[in-house]
């Protein structure tokens, strides 16, 4: 199986950044696409960034221009890089992975991770 854990979210002002990481791990396994979701409270999850089959990666418009989403294949690992972060950026923010993982046979797999909070306030 695969398993997906976020880490890096925190306590920050207005104007500051943030870092956050997502580490897939498991067996035998091959990561299509990955992709960071974030809800805030009373709201529904929303697409942040998502990287797909080594493209681009592709950004929300509230978050283009502040928001830089790298993969490293080599660790299993994406990375969120958040700048100039401002209070409606509040919110847990949730990485999600899709793809294949070889069980007797390649059979795709889409995993999410447990959250991490991100809170930008003054």
């Amino acid at each position: 199986q695969v398993q997906v854990v976020e880490s890096g979210g925190g306590l920050v002002q207005p104007g500051e950044s943030l870092r956050l990481s997502c580490i897939i791990s498991g067996t035998h396994f091959r990561i299509d696409a990955m992709t960071w979701y974030r809800q805030a409270s009373g709201k529904q999850r929303e697409l942040v960034a998502s990287i797909a089959n080594n493209n681009s990666p592709q950004y929300a418009d509230s978050v283009r221009g502040r928001f830089t989403f790298s993969m490293d294949v080599g660790k299993n690992a994406g990375y969120l890089q958040m700048n100039s972060l401002q209070p409606e950026d509040t919110a847990v923010y949730y990485c999600h992975s899709q793809g294949h993982y070889a069980a007797g046979y390649f059979q795709p797999y889409t995993a999410w991770g447990q959250g991490t909070q991100v809170t930008v306030s003054s």
